[in-house]
């Protein structure tokens, strides 16, 4: 989203004529398809010359824009720096990953990383509660922001102003902003419209995030009460519709067969006790499951099925021996592009680093198969701490 926040500025569009497939990892060095309409080749070369931490290249011209949810998935090369673990730790950690696989959850980053998850936003616009939608996006929180945001959202508890809010942003393109402006323009009463000025994929990712906090919530009291093993009342998928296991189907087939349905009106859900599950969790949230849809269209959620379990293709791994923590170990795309030499690994350092790379397929996380590697957190929190205690 940044990076096309920065080109949209650049080549003076509005964010909306580009597309893309699915966001990328913000920690990370990606390589990704984008489409912009009528914007010509030159011109975006041009750009490179201008662009920090992002370059533009494989130009082509398509009669359509790209899709979200389009791409098959996502290769990965993941280095874990300073590890402890012997060689047959690592190798009895990845064998597991490759053959077994890992809960197929819902990454952290998929709730957000501000003290206010987006599920929760998700829940009250699912509950219609919109006064509560706008409080969670705009009202003071803690946890570190940036001093203009601390300064808009004070106006905001303060004043209940939005144009005064507004002042207080010198970036009005984030989703405060956006919403802010929605409220100053249509006024407090007009809540839906005025939150239909943020994008679209921006809006429907809160009530996703409220699907997918309950498919987690959920595949563990699965895994937790049966096990790794397909048991009767399970789904698994045929020819795209879900079907209900009995018990003699439940004997023919592995886990990895398994699916769970993501909340919605067109999906049904195991007959065991985490179908029940489910009813209890959104009649918690004062959701009817059996009334999905919204009066807003955007907000009626389908639903969906999702694998309990995913295993990587294209795994491979070896151990890096290397001696300043600055110095990359990765090779990148754009390095080869440009015939940088690759990194050279020392044959004895004073650290050692899991070099990993695996394939997953879309809306899968790498972060979960990495905790599934480390047995360990791998939220944004967790993993900062440790880099702060091991560079210092």
């Amino acid at each position: 989203m940044e990076a096309i926040n920065i080109l949209s500025r650049f080549l003076r569009v509005r964010p909306n004529m580009f597309s893309y497939m699915g966001t990328k990892d913000k920690r990370a060095i990606s390589v990704q398809e984008i489409a912009v309409l009528k914007i010509s080749a030159e011109r975006l070369s041009h750009l490179n010359k201008c662009l920090m931490n992002l370059k533009l290249g494989n130009f082509c011209y398509k009669k359509h824009p790209l899709k979200l949810g389009e791409l098959q998935g996502n290769h990965f090369t993941v280095v874990l720096r300073n590890i402890s673990g012997s060689q047959q730790q690592v190798d009895q950690a990845m064998n597991s990953l490759q053959n077994t696989g890992f809960i197929n959850y819902y990454g952290m980053q998929r709730f957000g990383t501000t003290a206010v998850p987006t599920h929760r936003v998700g829940r009250a616009i699912l509950q219609n509660n919109w006064k509560e939608v706008v409080d969670l996006i705009l009202k003071p929180r803690p946890g570190a922001e940036k001093g203009y945001l601390v300064k808009c959202r004070e106006e905001w508890a303060r004043t209940q102003d939005p144009a005064a809010a507004l002042r207080k942003l010198p970036v009005k393109r984030c989703v405060e902003g956006q919403l802010l402006r929605g409220l100053a323009k249509h006024g407090k009463h007009n809540i839906i419209t005025a939150f239909a000025l943020i994008p679209r994929n921006n809006r429907l990712m809160y009530i996703h995030s409220y699907q997918s906090y309950v498919w987690n919530s959920m595949v563990s009291r699965r895994v937790d009460a049966y096990g790794l093993r397909a048991v009767e009342g399970d789904l698994i998928l045929r020819g795209g519709s879900a079907h209900v296991l009995s018990a003699d189907e439940a004997q023919k087939h592995s886990i990895h067969d398994v699916v769970m349905p993501l909340p919605g009106f067109d999906v049904i859900y195991p007959t065991h006790s985490v179908g029940q599950g489910y009813r209890e969790m959104l009649s918690a949230d004062d959701l009817d499951i059996d009334n999905m849809r919204h009066k807003v269209r955007d907000y009626s959620l389908a639903g969906a099925y999702r694998r309990v379990l995913i295993r990587p293709s294209d795994v491979s791994w070896e151990l890096v021996q290397y001696d300043d923590p600055r110095v990359p170990l990765v090779h990148t795309d754009l390095e080869k592009l440009e015939n940088k030499p690759a990194p050279v690994y020392l044959t004895e350092g004073k650290y050692c680093a899991l070099k990993m790379e695996f394939s997953l397929p879309s809306s899968t996380y790498a972060t979960m198969a990495v905790r599934e590697v480390l047995k360990m957190d791998t939220s944004i929190k967790n993993q900062t701490q440790l880099n702060t205690s091991w560079l210092n």
